[in-house]
């Protein structure tokens, strides 16, 4: 039976983009809806922002203004326990005993640092590096979850996660459920512009509060192939279309696959479609976001500060008690 489920929005940014819709947001809803009694546990990661953003004001910014849009995008905050591991102590306690328990040759199979060794950047790397997967070991398990939604480049995480909870129940008993990976294979493969996910890094993305010109220019970026209009083509095959889908049902769907496949349909006539949807899909969610103010934010973390530290220090206890931190 599914308890609990957890999830967690990064504040890199002061807002979402599509793609982070679709792979975050989205997913975390429909699991909601797919158990109606599961409790689901939200967090901010601002703690594991902070490895990157070191101004003060800015990650304020960014943490308040991607949990307004969390609720924007329709995250009932009755339905959702939204907080901060910041206003949580027992994430970094707990982190601190895993860390304790964990040989450095784990933590050297990590991808990050595997990619750093092979491009001779392995002076780059940050002790945060490692200790980053710990502390986001301890974020999943403090709270006995049951299912964690991931990307696939996020799945490693949490096979660190398990790999650490198997490890403590083995010496010291059962004491934390190992969790399972929920990923949304199909957005999981999404490519956007030029090929790759929609992403910061690469400039290549939407911002769910952008406007529409901002909208169109990204829109017709898009790259096509050299097919004239009067040949049929393969949606599957169609950047336009691997992004458009994501915004149609499936009557539409059907609709606009038989116009590929037929004859006369212009790539222009697509990507003005996809504009319009687009714009459909963000309407409502900025005008939602314009209508919650930042000090909703802070009282919803506040609140929710006491119920989560209730649930995480009883799961300290018993771990203090098991390694013998508790005399």
């Amino acid at each position: 039976m599914i308890k609990r489920i957890l999830t967690w929005i990064q504040a890199t940014s002061d807002q979402f983009h599509i793609w982070n819709y679709f792979g975050a947001v989205k997913p975390i809803i429909e699991l909601s809806d797919k158990f109606p009694d599961a409790e689901i546990f939200l967090f901010t990661a601002i703690m594991h922002t902070y490895t990157r953003l070191h101004d003060a004001e800015a990650l304020r910014k960014n943490v308040i203004n991607s949990l307004k849009l969390l609720l924007a995008c329709w995250a009932d905050p009755k339905r959702f326990l939204i907080y901060s591991p910041a206003d949580v102590p027992w994430h970094v306690q707990l982190s601190r005993i895993l860390s304790c328990l964990t040989i450095m040759w784990t933590m050297e199979r990590m991808h990050s640092y595997k990619d750093a060794l092979a491009n001779w950047k392995s002076w780059e790397i940050w002790v945060w590096t490692f200790c980053y997967p710990i502390l986001m070991a301890a974020d999943i398990l403090i709270y006995d979850t049951d299912i964690v939604p991931v990307w696939k480049d996020q799945k490693q995480h949490l096979e660190y996660a398990r790999d650490m909870a198997i490890k403590f129940n083995n010496q010291y008993w059962e004491t934390f459920k190992i969790p399972d990976a929920y990923i949304n294979e199909e957005v999981a493969i999404i490519q956007w512009i030029d090929g790759r996910k929609m992403s910061k890094s690469y400039n290549n993305y939407i911002w769910l509060l952008d406007d529409e010109k901002q909208v169109l220019k990204r829109v017709k970026q898009i790259p096509t192939n050299t097919q004239t209009v009067e040949e049929s083509k393969n949606p599957d095959e169609c950047n336009v279309y691997k992004i458009l889908k994501l915004f149609l049902n499936e009557e539409e769907n059907i609709a606009i696959r038989n116009r590929y496949t037929a004859w006369w349909l212009s790539y222009k006539e697509v990507k003005d479609y996809l504009y319009e949807k687009i714009i459909a899909f963000l309407k409502p969610i900025q005008e939602k976001y314009n209508q919650i103010s930042d000090q909703e934010i802070l009282d919803l973390l506040e609140r929710n500060a006491k119920i989560v530290n209730e649930i995480a220090n009883k799961k300290v206890e018993e771990v203090y008690k098991k390694i013998g931190f508790k005399l």
